[in-house]
């Protein structure tokens, strides 16, 4: 594809197909993204469709070899160079005249010679803007390469023409001068869209080609991919994990820098998560494979950036509206020209040159790359430090974010909390404990772990549940050696007619001091509480603080008590804090902030989360959490870190930001070129230069936001 009306017109033809209900083609990354049901169509018969509208297309595949890639794009940045040396050779001696014409100087080849020189220049190193333009109007549309062949071929058949038939009056170095200038601007944007795209190839670039597996006995060199889930690799220091797995033996420190944008070292010991593409540090460890390939944190991160890249923006959609009729338009412009000067008695070669500068001149190459090469730098640049943007809806919801919910456990805490107090009514604590972490056993709740671990560290021993159930926002039941047990929040106790007087005083101290209270009642009578603390996260308030500057408003949302989310939020500035929230409460709590008309944020890391997290115009997941909330979300945070939230916003003003100027920059220039090269004020060679300064133009403001820092 060359311009925006390539991609427009491809977008069209797919979306023409039986069974298809969506298409996306982006013009930046040479990608198209297809929806459609495959009773309806197959994969072969939508290539087959591209291909008859002149264009060609491959099913990408996600175990290529990167290096692969780079060669190949290395062969053909070389054979580009080749070309403009070749043609900046043969061009030259055409445009010398008119290059020392103001110093007084006169040199002109003759009318044979300029033939011989410009012959090659328009047909062979500009073949591809041939083939290119006569397989657009093969599909029924017109493209760049239509509106270059025209300029170029008119100049070129002209001169012919007075050459055989006279008078001597010629127009070759204005064609070659154009080719050259036009495939010296497109290769540069080629170079520049591969540097917009460095951020895939680095990811691409972590996954190890080979993992030594323990098989029958033996260790095993074999291809990374063809690793199963549950064998064991043995990663040796220094080198990178072939797959996610947990740590069997061992103990070490990975540099996951490039996938989570953690600057230190992760110590990994026995039970911990190992993640594929880190680099091992001095230790030789035994893991166990939980995923490889596409399944693996790295494979999604890669499908999650490559996604985001491909996808549009909705303003990208006035752009391919303006594209699909451009070229048309633009070619009735050239003919309404060359009548207007010729009418007005003006020199007929005025009037041709006129024509051929509008037809050079407008070209939409810069208003097709002006949305997506500035969001292929800024997803790119986010996944650098550890934020994962899932498409191009979701940057452009989060620059206009006026008002942030925050989940507490897990968001704004450790979300490792330890119980700290305990208090039993007949004051065995010991016999609260184990029947608290009896009820417990087999939670995944981080509260329920707390205890447990308690329990463990006192080395009780436990009876598993015969009956338990999950109360979302209040707690839970269980029955436990015959005794009908309830393990909640204070709201519960309420609910099934508990009495807690005893024990107030001490709990409403824990709360106080930020704690949440767990109540626990046998048999419909209150046995003790405890306090369980889940300490703030060191970049907390500093992320809040980074919020305010930006003019977003904060709530913090969370199903413990009143008294303890209170402390926290007071401790960390949040503006309003909501408190014994149940989860699809959370989700009303979005829906009442965008009824005041802000563009709401939920940052969540948990299952109740999910709900919320759709409702919001922007749902952030941290990565440290659920994969349903990663999956509902528009935004992942690859760590648990709250400072990467303004970080998260501030990369999406700025990548927004570089949209509105390309785009402006991209309609300024036709709107001032277009008009300038109808009135004659830009010869044919001018407009050739400004086409192509205009695209390299928009792309290299794009990769300013490379320059991006937290």
């Amino acid at each position: 594809m060359t311009c925006a009306a390539c991609s427009a017109r491809l977008e069209k033809v797919l979306r023409r197909q039986s069974g298809v209900a969506e298409a996306s083609v982006n013009l930046a990354s040479e990608r198209a993204e297809i929806a459609f049901d495959p009773a309806g169509n197959s994969i072969d018969a939508l290539m087959a469709a591209v291909a008859g509208a002149g264009f060609s297309a491959t099913v990408p595949d996600p175990e290529a070899d990167p290096a692969e890639a780079e060669a190949k794009q290395a062969r053909e940045a070389r054979h580009d160079r080749l070309l403009i040396l070749a043609a900046a050779l043969l061009t030259l001696p055409l445009a010398a005249p008119m290059l020392l014409e103001p110093f007084g100087l006169k040199a002109s080849l003759p009318g044979w010679g300029q033939l011989v020189l410009a012959t090659p220049v328009q047909f062979v190193i500009g073949r591809r803007f041939l083939s290119g333009a006569w397989a657009s109007l093969k599909g029924g549309a017109g493209n760049m390469d239509v509106l270059v062949v025209m300029g170029t071929l008119a100049a070129y058949g002209l001169s012919v023409w007075h050459l055989f038939a006279g008078p001597p009056q010629f127009y070759f170095e204005a064609s070659a001068v154009v080719i050259t200038l036009v495939l010296l601007g497109k290769t540069l944007e080629t170079r520049a869209r591969r540097s917009a795209a460095a951020a895939i190839r680095a990811l691409m670039a972590l996954r190890p080609e080979t993992a030594r597996v323990e098989r029958d006995g033996a260790l095993v060199e074999v291809p990374a991919h063809r690793v199963r889930p549950g064998e064991v690799v043995v990663i040796r220091p220094g080198e990178r994990a072939a797959v996610d797995g947990l740590v069997l033996e061992g103990n070490s420190a990975f540099d996951e820098s490039l996938l989570t944008g953690e600057s230190l070292p992760v110590e990994k010991g026995p039970g911990d998560q190992v993640i594929g593409g880190s680099i091992n540090g001095a230790g030789l460890l035994r893991v166990e494979t939980r995923a490889v390939g596409a399944t693996s944190t790295l494979g999604r991160i890669i499908h999650l950036v490559e996604s985001a890249q491909a996808s549009k923006a909705p303003v990208q959609r006035l752009v391919d509206r303006i594209s699909a009729v451009f070229v048309p338009v633009v070619a009735g412009v050239a003919l309404l020209t060359f009548l207007a000067w010729w009418l007005l008695g003006h020199d007929p070669v005025q009037a041709f040159n006129a024509a051929v500068s509008v037809l050079v001149i407008a070209c939409p190459c810069a208003l097709g790359l002006a949305t997506p090469t500035a969001i292929m730098v800024g997803t790119g640049t986010a996944a650098r430090h550890g934020i994962l943007i899932k498409d191009a809806q979701a940057l452009e919801q989060a620059h206009r974010v006026g008002a942030m919910l925050l989940d507490k456990t897990g968001t704004l805490t450790e979300g490792r909390p330890a119980v700290v107090a305990l208090a039993a009514i007949d004051g065995d604590e010991a016999g609260v404990l184990t029947l608290a972490a009896s009820a417990q056993l087999g939670s995944e709740h981080p509260l329920g772990r707390a205890v447990l671990a308690a329990a463990e560290a006192r080395a009780l021993r436990l009876t598993p549940p015969s009956a338990f159930t999950g109360l979302p926002g209040f707690g839970l039941s269980a029955d436990v050696a015959g005794r009908a047990l309830l393990l909640g929040n204070a709201r519960l106790m309420r609910e099934r007619g508990v009495d807690i007087a005893a024990l107030t005083a001490a709990a409403e101290g824990w709360e106080a001091d930020g704690r949440t209270v767990m109540w626990l009642a046998a048999d419909g009578v209150l046995r003790g509480a405890l306090a369980v603390s889940d300490p703030v996260r060191a970049t907390a308030a500093a992320a809040v603080a980074g919020l305010r500057a930006m003019a977003v408003r904060t709530v913090m949302v969370t199903g413990d008590n009143a008294r303890a989310a209170a402390a926290v939020g007071q401790a960390l500035g949040i503006d309003a804090v909501r408190a014994e929230v149940l989860p699809q409460d959370k989700a009303a709590e979005v829906a009442r902030l965008k009824a005041e008309g802000l563009v709401v944020a939920m940052v969540g890391d948990g299952v109740n989360d999910a709900p919320a997290l759709a409702a919001a115009d922007i749902g952030i997941a941290m990565g440290t959490g659920t994969d349903v909330a990663m999956q509902t979300a528009g935004i992942t945070l690859m760590r648990g870190d709250p400072a990467l939230l303004p970080a998260a916003l501030s990369i999406s003003r700025a990548t927004y930001n570089k949209i509105r100027q390309n785009l402006f920059w991209a309609f300024f220039y036709n709107v001032v070129a277009l008009p300038l090269a109808a009135g004659g004020f830009l010869s044919p060679t001018l407009a050739g230069a400004a086409m192509a300064f205009s695209s390299v133009s928009v792309v290299s403001n794009s990769l300013l936001l490379r320059r991006w820092r937290r």
